[in-house]
């Protein structure tokens, strides 16, 4: 059964970081591509960040460019989001997700991925 857990979201003042944690169990880690989405009340599930571990490239929405990180800890099954500077509009629940690696891109969509965590909620203050 496969298990994707985040933590580490919560409440934080405009301009201060936070690091998100996914831990996935039940898959082969190094087989997936993994991402963290969000989705803020009202809009639609957005791509935030994603990484094909093959090859060591990572990809970024625009809006988060610059500020955040995506990095994995393979020996742990284990994927992070670092968020600096961050900005009320980053007031979401963040998602990890797994898409078995199929092409030469991450998905920026997230329809095609096969596995979600429940969710972590990161409140930006201004």
């Amino acid at each position: 059964q496969v298990q994707l857990v985040e933590s580490g979201g919560g409440l934080v003042q405009a301009g201060g970081s936070l690091r998100l944690s996914c831990a996935a169990s039940g898959l082969t880690f190094s087989r997936y591509d993994m991402a963290w989405f969000r989705q803020a009340p009202g809009k639609e599930r957005e791509f935030v960040a994603g990484a094909k571990w093959s090859g060591g490239r990572r990809f970024y929405a625009d809006s988060v460019k610059g500020r955040f990180t995506i990095s994995s800890d393979s020996a742990k099954s284990t994927v992070h989001l670092q968020m600096n500077s961050l900005k009320s509009e980053d007031t979401a629940v963040y998602y990890c997700a797994a898409n078995f690696d199929g092409g030469y891109d991450v998905v920026r969509s997230p329809g095609p991925y096969d596995y979600w965590g429940q969710g972590t909620q990161v409140t930006v203050s201004s």
